[in-house]
């Protein structure tokens, strides 16, 4: 999948922005920032069985003040460069 920017999709009788973030993740450090479309966090999780994952998108989620269902990993699963989506 490409990179894509930022957009607004329609749904039946309604709009949905979707938003797309290229993420870098470092190990060891504690941190999250943010600049345009592309996100640096570090996390301190192991990447065992999807642990380091799930503290991404909880830190993600934490951050924007949003449920943990509204953003999902599109592509690098086991990458520490990572494609995620945010619908809202």
């Amino acid at each position: 999948m490409g990179f894509r920017k930022n957009s607004i999709i329609k749904f039946k009788n309604h709009f949905k922005k979707i938003l797309i973030y290229k993420v870098q993740v470092q190990f060891s450090k504690d941190f999250l920032k943010i600049e345009k479309d592309q996100i640096s966090i570090g996390i301190k999780s192991n990447p065992i069985k999807g642990e380091a994952n799930k503290e991404i998108i909880k830190k993600i989620a934490k951050y924007f003040a949003i449920s943990t269902t509204v953003i999902e990993i599109k592509s690098g699963h086991k990458s520490k460069e990572k494609i995620i989506e945010i619908s809202q």
